[in-house]
C-alpha cells in the first residue's frame, strides 16, 4: 500500500464505504468524485475504501485494497462477476456492515440512514425494471462483511452455468444470498433513466430533475454521468431521435 495512504482505521465507530474499480472502463476521476460525493453527504466519521488493481490517481486520503482473488472461468456470460469477490471473507481489513457503491452513481443527499435502515439486512435497491420479481439492484448495497461468503464458493464452483441461469450478479445476489432483504425507500436511491429523464418527447426541451427526498442517482450504462451533464447519449445513430438528454445543470453541485 502506498505509504502517503492513510491506515485502515479499526475504530468500531466508523463507517465504511467501499467501491471496486478494475480495468479501463472507469477512470480515477469516477473514484475520486465518488469519494468527494460521500464525504460531503456524511455527518458521522466515516471511512471510504477503493478495492482496485490499480490506485493511479486515486485521492490519497482513499484507503485501497486489493480486489479479493475470485476464480473467473471461460466461458461466463458478459458482466461484472468479478463483484462478487466482495462477499470474500476476509475481505481486506474490513469487519462490520460497509456500504457499496457503483461508481457510476452520484451521492446527491444524506447517506447516513443507509447503515442505519433495517439494520443486519442485506439492503438493496429495488431494481425497477423487475421490481415484481423482488429483483435486487447492487448499485448501492449495504451488507456484512462475510454474511455470504458460500456466494463466491458457489460460483467458482458452479462455473459458467451459473452466469446463464441468473443472467447477472445481481439476480444471482438475490436469489442465493440466503440473507434477509430490505430494499431501500423508493425516494432514496432514484434510476437516472428510468425515474428522473423526462420521457420522449419532453426531453428534447426539460432537462432530468432530481426527486424530492432523493438521496443517490443511479446511472445504468448510458448515459454515464460525464454525458450527462454535457446532454449526451453516445448510442448507434439510428436511436439517436429518442436517445437524448439536455444537459443535467445539478450535476455539476453533486458530480464533482
Amino acid at each position: 500500500m502506498d505509504a502517503a495512504r492513510p491506515p485502515l482505521d479499526p475504530s468500531p465507530i466508523m463507517q465504511t464505504v467501499i467501491c471496486m474499480k478494475w480495468g479501463t472502463l472507469y477512470g480515477p476521476d469516477y473514484v475520486n468524485r465518488l469519494y468527494r460525493g460521500v464525504m460531503r453527504n456524511v455527518s458521522r466519521p466515516t471511512r471510504f475504501v477503493a478495492f482496485t488493481d490499480d490506485a493511479t490517481g486515486l485521492d490519497p486520503a482513499i484507503v485501497v485494497e486489493p480486489i479479493p482473488a475470485i476464480r473467473l472461468v471461460d466461458g461466463l456470460k458478459p458482466g461484472p462477476w468479478r463483484k462478487l469477490s466482495l462477499w470474500s471473507r476476509p475481505l481486506g481489513h474490513l469487519s462490520g456492515p460497509v456500504l457499496f457503491l457503483d461508481l457510476d452513481v452520484v451521492v446527491t443527499g444524506p447517506i447516513d440512514g443507509f447503515f442505519d435502515y433495517e439494520p443486519g439486512k442485506l439492503g438493496l435497491i429495488r431494481n425497477w425494471t423487475q421490481a415484481r420479481d423482488g429483483i435486487g439492484n447492487s448499485s448501492v448495497m449495504r451488507f456484512d462483511v462475510g454474511s455470504a461468503a458460500h456466494l463466491v464458493d458457489d460460483f467458482e464452483a458452479g462455473g459458467a452455468a451459473l452466469t446463464y441461469e441468473f443472467d447477472n450478479e445481481q439476480i444471482y445476489l438475490t436469489k442465493r444470498s440466503g440473507l434477509p432483504i430490505a430494499f431501500w425507500p423508493a425516494s432514496w436511491c432514484r434510476s437516472f433513466k428510468h425515474e428522473l429523464l423526462p420521457p420522449w418527447p419532453a426531453r428534447l426541451t426539460r432537462p432530468a430533475q432530481l426527486a424530492p427526498d432523493m438521496r443517490i442517482a443511479v446511472f445504468t450504462g448510458d448515459p454515464r454521468p460525464k454525458d450527462a451533464a454535457q446532454g449526451l447519449w453516445p448510442t448507434k445513430w439510428y436511436k439517436r431521435f429518442y436517445k437524448t438528454l439536455k444537459p443535467v445543470p445539478w450535476l455539476s453541485d453533486h458530480w464533482y
